[in-house]
C-alpha cells in the first residue's frame, strides 16, 4: 500500500459498500500510524464532515463519519487522487483542497460529481502521529476516464521491464555514504509497503495491479537516488528526471484505475444483493 489516502478510499469504501466492519478500516489506517487528528479546515468543512468545529477530532473514527455524511447513499464514494506538477486531472480546480493535495501528492474526495463534498489531505506529523485535514469542496468534478483493469496490469509489466533497465549503470547509496546493492534496497521499501493489506474483498488483478505499482515506484525511488547522487551537471539530472517521469505517470494512473475498478466492483456487487435479497 503506497499511501495513506489510498489505504482510506480502499477500506471506508468497502466498508461502505458493506464488505468491511469499521474496525477493520480503523485497523488498516492504524497501520499508518497509532494516532489520527482530524482537522477542518474552516467552519464550512467541519459542518460538510460533521466536526465538532475545526479544532482536531482524535481517532479515525472521526474520517469514517466525514466520507458517510459527505455521501451517505454511496452513489460515488470515494475517489482517489494523486496529482503531481503537470498532471492534476480529478482535482476540483481553484480550491483549497487542490493546492493540500498537490503539495501532498496525495488526497480523497468524498461526494457525488456535480454536487458538494469534501477532500481529505494527511499529513505525516510524527513517527506515531498523521493528521487530516478535511475541505470543503463546493462542487466536486466529474472523475477522470481511468485505464481498465486489463489495460492497467499490461501497462505495470511493460512498466516494470522499463523501470528495471533505469537501474543499469545507477549507483545505489545508502544512508551511511557506502554505495549498497540495489536489489537490497528495492526489496526493503517493497517489503515496507507491504506492510499494509488490502481488503479480502478486493478483486485479485486490481491487487497484482496494485503490487507491480509498487514495484515499479520501488524501482524508481532507488534508480531516482542513484541517479541524483551520481549526477555530473543539471542538465544530466534533469535528463534523468524526464526519463522517470512516464514511469512515475504510469504508477499513478495504474493505481487509480485499480482503485476506482475496485470500488465499482464493490458497489455492483451491493447493488446485486439489494435486489436478490442477500
Amino acid at each position: 500500500m503506497s499511501s495513506a489516502s489510498l489505504s482510506l478510499t480502499l477500506w471506508a469504501g468497502v466498508w461502505l459498500s458493506g464488505d468491511a466492519a469499521p474496525d477493520e478500516v480503523i485497523d488498516a489506517l492504524h497501520a499508518w500510524a497509532p494516532l489520527h487528528l482530524v482537522f477542518a479546515h474552516d467552519d464550512a468543512a467541519a459542518s460538510a464532515a460533521g466536526l465538532p468545529g475545526t479544532g482536531p477530532a482524535t481517532g479515525a473514527a472521526a474520517l469514517l463519519t466525514a466520507v458517510r455524511r459527505a455521501d451517505p447513499a454511496d452513489t460515488a464514494g470515494l475517489r482517489l487522487v494523486l496529482p503531481a506538477p503537470g498532471d492534476v486531472g480529478g482535482l476540483p480546480a481553484g480550491t483549497a483542497f487542490a493546492a493540500a493535495a498537490l503539495a501532498a501528492g496525495e488526497g480523497v474526495l468524498a461526494g457525488a460529481p456535480g454536487t458538494p463534498g469534501i477532500g481529505l489531505v494527511p499529513a505525516v506529523e510524527g513517527p506515531d502521529v498523521l493528521r487530516w485535514t478535511v475541505f470543503a469542496v463546493p462542487a466536486l468534478p466529474d472523475a477522470p476516464a481511468h485505464p481498465g483493469l486489463g489495460e492497467a496490469e499490461f501497462a505495470m509489466r511493460e512498466a516494470v521491464r522499463d523501470a528495471a533497465a533505469t537501474l543499469t549503470g545507477i549507483p545505489t547509496v545508502g544512508t551511511d555514504g557506502r554505495r549498497t546493492d540495489p536489489r537490497a534496497e528495492i526489496a526493503e521499501a517493497i517489503a515496507e509497503q507491504a506492510r499494509h493489506r488490502y481488503p479480502e474483498s478486493l478483486p485479485d488483478r486490481a491487487v497484482r495491479i496494485l503490487d507491480s505499482a509498487d514495484q515499479v515506484s520501488a524501482i524508481l525511488t532507488v534508480a531516482a537516488r542513484g541517479a541524483g547522487l551520481q549526477a555530473g551537471s543539471v542538465s544530466a539530472a534533469t535528463g534523468r528526471e524526464e526519463a522517470l517521469r512516464p514511469l512515475l505517470a504510469a504508477v499513478r494512473a495504474a493505481r487509480l484505475g485499480a482503485v476506482a475498478a475496485a470500488l465499482d466492483a464493490g458497489r455492483r456487487s451491493r447493488r446485486s444483493r439489494r435486489t436478490t435479497g442477500g
